[in-house]
């Protein structure tokens, strides 16, 4: 089964990709960056944009029927690694042990002009209704 997610809770793609793509009981969720619900940026410093993000990933996942708990894998990108700590905190406010698997990379940019962009893989339970 595959099945291209949406919702109207997280900002919609801003290219010709989907903002996630269900496969059996695996959600590839693409880049998160700050956008709002609205498509606008989420001002201010890392730590606040990256909670954006984590709430722009936690809105797909309901779509989906998981929640942040069913994340199995997660890619950073930086455009700073002096963030690294503040990524560090933001996973540990809003994720539960046992965390996700995790890669963090230092990048030259990111789209629209972002200092952070998350990706992430979860693995929701197959008994999950969907949402259509």
């Amino acid at each position: 089964m595959k099945k291209h997610l949406h919702t109207k809770n997280s900002p919609a793609a801003i290219g010709p990709y989907s903002q996630a793509v269900l496969v059996d009981n695996l959600v590839f969720l693409s880049g998160q960056i700050p956008l709002n619900n609205k498509g606008k940026m989420v001002e201010g410093t890392v730590e606040q944009q990256a909670q954006q993000i984590f709430t722009n990933i936690e809105a797909i996942l309901v779509e989906a029927g998981g929640t942040l708990n069913d994340l199995v894998k997660l890619t950073v990108f930086l455009t700073s690694l002096d963030d690294f700590e503040v990524i560090n905190k933001i996973m540990m406010l809003r994720l539960t042990r046992p965390y996700p698997a995790r890669s963090c990379v230092e990048v030259s940019a990111l789209p629209k002009g972002s200092s952070v962009e998350v990706e992430a893989i979860a693995r929701i339970s197959l008994h999950t209704k969907l949402h259509t």
